[in-house]
C-alpha cells in the first residue's frame, strides 16, 4: 500500500520505535516511578530522558514541565480547561481542529467568552484581525501552527510577539508541525505547546505532551496516584505530577523516545526539505489537470505536506474509496474534524480528499497518486469551472 494519510498518523515508524516498544514491554515493563527495583528505575529513567528530548527539540529549559498526555487533544484540553475560568476570554481561529474548538465551545457553559477569528479562503490569517480580537479579559490565545486541512503555516513567531505585547499566554497546537518544522518555544514566545507523539514525532499512538514554558497556573483536571506525597489526600501541586495522575504509558513513551532520537539525528530541516520536495512535485503535477481543484496557499513556501483536493462531480469519500480499493492508496476524505476550516475554504458541504506526505514517502508514491487521480478524474470527473 502507498500510505498518504500521514496527517492522521505517520506510518511506518522507524524500526527503532518498534524495538523500543517491545523492549519496554518485555525487559523493564514494570510500573515506572512506583518502586525501587531495577525495572521500575529503568522505566522512570526512560520517561525522564524522553522529557529531556522533548525539551531539547522545542528549546525549553525545564524538562519537569514536559507533561505526558494521551495525544494532542488531551494536551489541548488540559491547557484550555486548566487555564480559563468564568469571565475570561479566549481568542482562536476558524482553521482550528475540533480539539481546540470543542473545549472552547464547552467552556461557554461555564461563562468563558471566545472570539473565533476568520481566515482567508487559502487558510491564511490576518494578524491585524487577530490582534483586534484581544480584549481586556483575554487570558489565552490558541492557534494551530499548521492547518490539518490545508497545510497552511501560521506565523507562530509573529503571533507570539502579539501575545508578548499584551502579556497573554500563547498556546500553540503543533499537531501537524512537530517533528517537521523548527519550533523554538523561547524565540517564538510560546507559553504552551501541544504535540501528539504519533504524528511527526514518529512515536506510537496514545502518546502526546504538553510543554509549559511559562509560570502560568494550570488547574489539574484529575487526581490520583503519582508516586509522590503519597501520605497526603491532596493532589501534588508541582510539575509534572500536578498534571499527571496514574501509571504512565511506558511502552508508548519508550517508542516516542526512539522517534525523538531519530528526528534529532536526522534533523527537522532534512525532514522538511524531503517532504517539501514531494509536496512540490504533487502540486505541480496536479495543477496540470483542470478537473482537479487544490485548496490552500498558492505558494509552496506557506504550506507543508498536507494537501486537500476535490474532483468535480465526485464525493470525497467516493474518491478515497476508489484510491483505496483500486489503487491501494490510503488517504483521508470528509471534514477532518475541522468544520470551520472547511467553511473557510468553501468545502463544508463537499468535504475534501486529504493527502498527507510523510518522512518515508518516495517520489514514486507521489507520481502514483497523481496518476491515480488523473485516471479517476478522466473516468468520473466533470471538470471544475
Amino acid at each position: 500500500m502507498i500510505y498518504l494519510d500521514n496527517a492522521a498518523t505517520t506510518f511506518p515508524k522507524p524500526s527503532s520505535v518498534y524495538k523500543s516498544v517491545m523492549k519496554a514491554m518485555k525487559v523493564y515493563g514494570a510500573n515506572p516511578g512506583r518502586g525501587s527495583h531495577k525495572m521500575a528505575i529503568e522505566g522512570a529513567r526512560i520517561i525522564y530522558e524522553t522529557r529531556e528530548l522533548l525539551a531539547e527539540l522545542f528549546n525549553m529549559d525545564d524538562p519537569m514541565k514536559v507533561i505526558f498526555t494521551f495525544n494532542a487533544t488531551d494536551s489541548l484540553n488540559t491547557a484550555i480547561k486548566g487555564i480559563l475560568s468564568s469571565g475570561d476570554h479566549v481568542v482562536t481561529t476558524e482553521m482550528e481542529h475540533n480539539s481546540v474548538l470543542r473545549p472552547i465551545k464547552e467552556l461557554e457553559n461555564f461563562g468563558v467568552e471566545n472570539t473565533i477569528v476568520k481566515c482567508a479562503t487559502d487558510g491564511t490569517i490576518n494578524l491585524n484581525d487577530l490582534e483586534s480580537a484581544i480584549r481586556g479579559n483575554t487570558k489565552l490565545i490558541v492557534t494551530t501552527h499548521v492547518s490539518n486541512l490545508t497545510g497552511t503555516i501560521f506565523p507562530a513567531e509573529e503571533i507570539g510577539k502579539i501575545c508578548k505585547k499584551y502579556s497573554i499566554p500563547y498556546l500553540l497546537d503543533a499537531s501537524q508541525s512537530a517533528g517537521v518544522l523548527n519550533i523554538d518555544m523561547k524565540k517564538y514566545n510560546i507559553g504552551l505547546l501541544a504535540v501528539p507523539g504519533h504524528k511527526g514525532l514518529l512515536g506510537p499512538q496514545g502518546t502526546g505532551a504538553l510543554l509549559i514554558n511559562s509560570d502560568i497556573e494550570i488547574k489539574h483536571l484529575k487526581e490520583g496516584g503519582t508516586g509522590s506525597q503519597s501520605s497526603s489526600l491532596e493532589h501534588p501541586n508541582f510539575y509534572p505530577d500536578k498534571l499527571e495522575a496514574g501509571t504512565h504509558n511506558l511502552p508508548g513513551i519508550a517508542g516516542l523516545n526512539a522517534g525523538l532520537k531519530y528526528i534529532l539525528n536526522r534533523g527537522t530541516e532534512s525532514i522538511y526539505s524531503h517532504e517539501k520536495a514531494l509536496l512540490d512535485t504533487f502540486i505541480i503535477e496536479l495543477r496540470k489537470n483542470p478537473k482537479i481543484k487544490i485548496y490552500g496557499p498558492e505558494s509552496i513556501e506557506y504550506r507543508i505536506s498536507v494537501v486537500p483536493v476535490n474532483i468535480d462531480g465526485m464525493d470525497s469519500s467516493e474518491v478515497a474509496n476508489i484510491l483505496d480499493t483500486e489503487y491501494d492508496i490510503a488517504v483521508r476524505p470528509g471534514l477532518h474534524c475541522a468544520p470551520l476550516a472547511h467553511k473557510a475554504i468553501g468545502t463544508e458541504n463537499l468535504g475534501a480528499v486529504r493527502f498527507g506526505v510523510g518522512p518515508f514517502n518516495k517520489e514514486t508514491d507521489i507520481i502514483a497518486a497523481v496518476d491515480a487521480l488523473n485516471k479517476i478524474s478522466e473516468k468520473h470527473g466533470k471538470g471544475i469551472q
